[in-house]
Formats: C-alpha cells, sequence, structure tokens
C-alpha cells in the first residue's frame, strides 16, 4: 500500500503536487487542517507499504515513525520543523532542513532537480517566505506581477488550510490537492478565470474584512497580542493574519489567539521577519506547543496560562 500522508496547507499541499506531477502514484492521502500535525499515527501500517510524510514535526510524529519502522515500511520523510533524533534505519529516507528560510516545498523542488520550482516557490510565500520566495522568483526571471499573483495564490492555499476542524475550511485539503493537481504550473491556476485562485481570492477577501476589527489583547514595544471572535472565520484567518500583521510591523513579534472549540485558545504565533527565530521556544514551554523559529502554535492555551503566555511570549522577544 502507497500512502501519502501531508500537511493541509499550502507547503505540504504544494510539497506533495511536485512529487505527484514528477511521478505519478496511487496512494491512499492522510491530511486534515494545518494544525492536524500528528498524522502518521492514522496509517494502518503493514510491512513493504511505503509511505511518504510531508511538511509534518518528525518530532510530533516519532512513535508512529518508529512503529512504521519497526513494522517494516519505508518511509520517505520531508519537513522543516522539528525533528527530534531521526532514527537510524535503512527503511528511512529523510530529508530535513530546520534553516528558518526554507520550506518542504522547497526541499522537495531541490530533489526534483527543480522541474516544478514555481510550485515551490508559490509554496514558500504561502509559508510567508517573502524574501526567499523574491530571491527564487528573481532567479527565474518573473516580473512583479508575476510575483505577486502566486504570492496570492500560495497565501489562499494556506488561508484553506486553518481551522479546528475540516467543517472550518472551504475546500477539504485532499479535494484542493486534486483540483490543484490539473496545473502543472501556478501560473495556469492564475491564467483560468473560472479556476480555484479566484473562487479562492472571493473568500479570503470576505474573512479578512471582518477580521479588521480583531481585539488586542496585549501589546508591548517588541510583541502584539490579538484575539478574533468565535467563528469560523476567524479560525480560517488566524494563520494568514498573523503573516500579514508580521509583513506589516517586521520587528515585532505577533500572536493571533482564536477560541479553542472546547476550552481556551488555540494560538498562532510569527516571529519578527527581522529576527525569524524563538517561536518553537516560546510555544514548546506550553503542553500543546509546536512548530518551527518562525512560526508557532499552541493547539490549546487554558485561560488560566493566559498571563503567563503573555509574559512568556513578551520576556522572549524584547
Amino acid at each position: 500500500m502507497n500512502y501519502d500522508v501531508f500537511n493541509g496547507d499550502a507547503d505540504g499541499i504544494i510539497a506533495l503536487l511536485q512529487l505527484q506531477l514528477a511521478n505519478p502514484t496511487e496512494s491512499k492521502k492522510i491530511t486534515g487542517v494545518k494544525r492536524d500535525i500528528q498524522l502518521l499515527k492514522q496509517v494502518d501500517v503493514t510491512p513493504d507499504d511505503k509511505i511518504r510524510v510531508l511538511d509534518i514535526s518528525m518530532e510530533k510524529n516519532m512513535e508512529a515513525l518508529n512503529k512504521c519502522l519497526d513494522v517494516g515500511a519505508e518511509v520517505f520523510y520531508v519537513d522543516h520543523h522539528r525533528a527530534g533524533d531521526i532514527p537510524a534505519s535503512d527503511k528511512l529516507e529523510a530529508h530535513i532542513d530546520l534553516d528558518a528560510n526554507t520550506c518542504t516545498s522547497l526541499i522537495v523542488s531541490n530533489l526534483l532537480d527543480k522541474q516544478y520550482h514555481l510550485w515551490a516557490i508559490t509554496a514558500a510565500y504561502g509559508d510567508n517566505m517573502i524574501a526567499t520566495a523574491d530571491a527564487e522568483a528573481d532567479k527565474l526571471g518573473l516580473t512583479q506581477e508575476q510575483k505577486d499573483k502566486l504570492k496570492a495564490l500560495g497565501t489562499y492555499i494556506n488561508y484553506n488550510g486553518y481551522g479546528s476542524s475540516i467543517e472550518d475550511l472551504h475546500f477539504h485539503p485532499e479535494a484542493l490537492f486534486e483540483l490543484l493537481l490539473d496545473y502543472p504550473s501556478p501560473l495556469q491556476v492564475i491564467e483560468q478565470k473560472d479556476s480555484i485562485f479566484y473562487q479562492l481570492e472571493s473568500l479570503y477577501e470576505a474573512d479578512m474584512v471582518k477580521a479588521q476589527a480583531a481585539q488586542v489583547m496585549y501589546e508591548s514595544d517588541a510583541v502584539k497580542v490579538i484575539l478574533l471572535e468565535d467563528a469560523p472565520w476567524a479560525r480560517r484567518v488566524s494563520g494568514v493574519l498573523g503573516n500579514e500583521l508580521a509583513n506589516q510591523s517586521p520587528n515585532k513579534a505577533h500572536a493571533v489567539l482564536t477560541h479553542h472549540k472546547e476550552s481556551g485558545y488555540t494560538v498562532s504565533i510569527r516571529a519578527p521577519l527581522n529576527n525569524k527565530q524563538g517561536a518553537d521556544k516560546v510555544v514548546t514551554q506550553f503542553a500543546t506547543g509546536g512548530g518551527r523559529a518562525a512560526a508557532a502554535g499552541i493547539n490549546q492555551l487554558s485561560e488560566s496560562e493566559l498571563t503567563r503566555f503573555y509574559q512568556v511570549f513578551g520576556d522572549y522577544y524584547s
């Protein structure tokens, strides 16, 4: 059995998209909302299975990974999040790069000799790696208009992955992947006037208008924390809004809080664009925190921990 296990955001979807465009493979796909990262445990693994894992932290999936390797499955793992101690196994092919200026899709693009590099650039824009994406786009001689369109497409795909459940999303990540698979180049998606690009654009703009009324919960010279209302649109914009705030104030760290479906808050953090480090160190001081140096999150922060979060967050970046 072939499995593709991938994050439901722009980076995870586009990493798989490149692999499938280069070498179409029938597989069972396992994905979810962006924060649903412990996906590998959903594989009903048997010996001789082949599993590709894309854009989810190895550290957060270590138990399931070891089970897959122990059973005898082959695992191809590509990621840029915290990895922990990578298992030594001839069944594991791991490509892990924790550089704050790369993403899973760029790693995959390099493995494929940049056959679909425009897609990787789109993913980098979606992951808010604007400088990296611009530099790669400039190497290909793209116009400013083309760069702006790829940035928009990456942002919209990423936006679609945020929510507390699949029901919050406009498109299931697997369905969105299948729609994009029709296009060897992201520019083709943009050129087609009735494509998913324009559907997502309209939905994104409507949600972002509502986000302008966000409540500021805490602010200092170094950080800003905002709270969105308890609604699906708010959960959808939680990540892309953090990116937008980071772009507007590149010397400040930002946290976007949304109401968790059970209790407390879900937290999305962006390190300052001019100091892209430490987000993972902040969130891992809380039980459900995880992510990477430039961007990280806490799946559920209790109300009783909110004051401590302000202190940890503010102290780290002060």
